[in-house]
């Protein structure tokens, strides 16, 4: 890992987001505040001419596998959980553009009043003009979580790293909400997610990365400042996930 031009340790990132992250207190839905805290911290990634693209989860709104589907047929649940990320991703480019970030939405579900459609060329060059790139849609087709679609995307668009944002500071040994007891790994092999059955990502994104040699940072992202603190070299912020441990 080495240190650019930019003073930090990468080019281009890929920022996976919960949709449970912009509920704030609320039990359900968008809180436009927290939205607006949001695109502040990734404003200040963007500022230091970092090329950041984001994936934004559905799960305020609506997940396809969570109680709230019932008996629905689970590809149709899966659907509208993608529409949720659309409503989450237009209202984190509000979020950004009124704090004159220029900013795309690139769906891979055909929404032409609200997104792009995905092209791989024309993400990557929006980001090359400086302009933060929001996927929406996850990988539209049902049955892939919206890890998977960070994984895939991050993979398409040849990013540096994932900068998985969760509540925690990293990967532990075990759920640290539940058992006092857990340890936090600094670093951690994919192949030590997958055999340890840790809640990283869904192993499908895992192992992509894994393929890939696409690395992952795990990091608390209700830290003000964390997302751009992450990329510093040295940091010792939030756990590693990677081929080999240094």
């Amino acid at each position: 890992m080495n240190e650019t031009g930019n003073g930090t340790a990468y080019h281009r990132v890929l920022l996976k987001i919960s949709g449970e992250a912009l509920i704030g207190e609320q039990t359900f839905g968008i809180d436009v505040n927290v939205s607006q805290s949001v695109a502040e911290e990734i404003k200040q990634v963007h500022e230091l001419g970092v090329q950041v693209a984001v994936v934004v989860g559905g799960g305020n709104i609506f997940r396809g596998i969570s109680k709230s589907a019932g008996k629905m047929d689970r590809s149709s649940a899966d659907y509208i959980g993608m529409l949720a990320t659309v409503m989450n991703a237009v209202v984190l480019q509000d979020a950004l553009e009124n704090l004159g970030v220029n900013t795309r939405v690139l769906s891979a579900i055909d929404i032409p009043q609200l997104a792009e459609p995905f092209i791989r060329r024309r993400a990557i060059r929006h980001l090359e003009k400086g302009r933060i790139v929001i996927f929406a849609a996850g990988t539209g087709n049902p049955f892939f979580s919206t890890d998977s679609a960070a994984a895939l995307r991050a993979a398409e668009i040849k990013a540096d790293v994932i900068l998985k944002a969760t509540k925690v500071d990293g990967v532990y040994s075990a759920d640290p909400m539940k058992d006092p007891t857990a340890t936090r790994f600094d670093c951690i092999t994919y192949l030590e997610v997958l055999e340890k059955q840790l809640k990283v990502m869904d192993s499908s994104a895992i192992s992509l990365c894994m393929d890939n040699n696409l690395p992952i940072i795990v990091f608390n992202m209700k830290q003000p400042g964390n997302i751009a603190r992450v990329l510093t070299i040295g940091s010792g912020i939030g756990t590693r996930v990677c081929r080999e441990r240094p």
